[in-house]
């Protein structure tokens, strides 16, 4: 595997890395890894560096880079919306690594407003096979209400510090650094049943980090409802996880998932590995 940078894109604006496996397959997918929030290509505590090395190590061409005006990319001059700034940056992204890997199909894995992105160009862009929606759209439902208030209000020590709570929340909101802006619940289970009608691949994993708005597994139904049972839909909840998996343990089972994954759904065929 080689790791090589580039300056691409259709104003040459964008700057990436791509891991190259030494003799990738014309059958393998291309792996894609979107920024989360402001934080440039690396990704949170270098969780995409990790990432993209781990998935080369399996055979799979990947790319880490920043979207426009992120990071080390720079606008391109177009004058664009963001959500089709986002599905030109990824288009020029895909271009990239067809180039250098052969890829025709790719996945594309985002954490909380990368999984947005992710969303965005997975509803429209025929070369998405797969995506990695990580910390992603959440909705709070009746169950979570109930499994959030119920134990609070049978615990006593929480009624006497209701007030000190009420004022660190007025000092700071403490929600997520890469917060998802949601879109209505019936436009993203459409999106995603549109999706599964396309044949894509679906993975989701959220995190114990999202617990002001996701808090058990149950949730993925009663957000989604029977989408999640779809054959080509993979839910995962890491309760113990925070947000941007910095602990050593939880990164590993994430990685790992991830891999599992996608060796399931896209396997690296024989003479792609590094």
């Amino acid at each position: 595997m080689q790791e090589q940078a580039f300056r691409f894109g259709r104003a040459r604006h964008l700057v990436g890395i791509a891991g190259l496996p030494s003799s990738a397959a014309r059958e393998t997918v291309g792996v894609i890894v979107l920024n989360a929030g402001l934080v440039h290509r690396i990704g949170p505590f270098r969780l995409h560096v990790e990432m993209t090395r781990r998935l080369n190590a399996q055979g799979y061409p990947t790319l880490r880079f920043d979207l426009s005006t992120i990071g080390d990319s720079a606008a391109s001059g177009e004058s664009q919306t963001r959500h089709q700034q986002i599905c030109a940056d990824v288009a020029d992204a895909m271009k990239l690594l067809g180039e250098q890997a052969a890829c025709q199909r790719f996945v594309l894995i985002g954490l909380c407003s990368g999984s947005q992105s992710a969303h965005m160009v997975a509803c429209s862009d025929a070369r998405v096979a797969g995506a990695v929606f990580l910390d992603g759209y959440a909705y709070r439902t009746l169950g979570y209400h109930l499994r959030y208030y119920v134990p609070r209000l049978l615990d006593v020590k929480r009624w006497l510090g209701v007030f000190s709570r009420r004022r660190r929340a007025q000092q700071g909101s403490g929600e997520p650094a890469f917060t998802v802006a949601p879109l209505p619940q019936a436009v993203v289970r459409a999106d995603l049943a549109g999706m599964l009608e396309r044949g894509l691949k679906l993975c989701l994993i959220y995190s114990g980090g999202i617990s002001r708005y996701f808090n058990h597994a149950r949730q993925f139904r009663e957000c989604f409802g029977g989408l999640v049972r779809h054959p080509d839909v993979f839910t995962r909840f890491f309760k113990e996880a925070d947000h941007t998996y910095i602990l050593t343990g939880d990164r590993n089972r994430l990685l790992e998932q991830i891999e599992r994954w996608l060796a399931q759904n896209f396997p690296v065929t024989a003479g792609a590995s590094s």
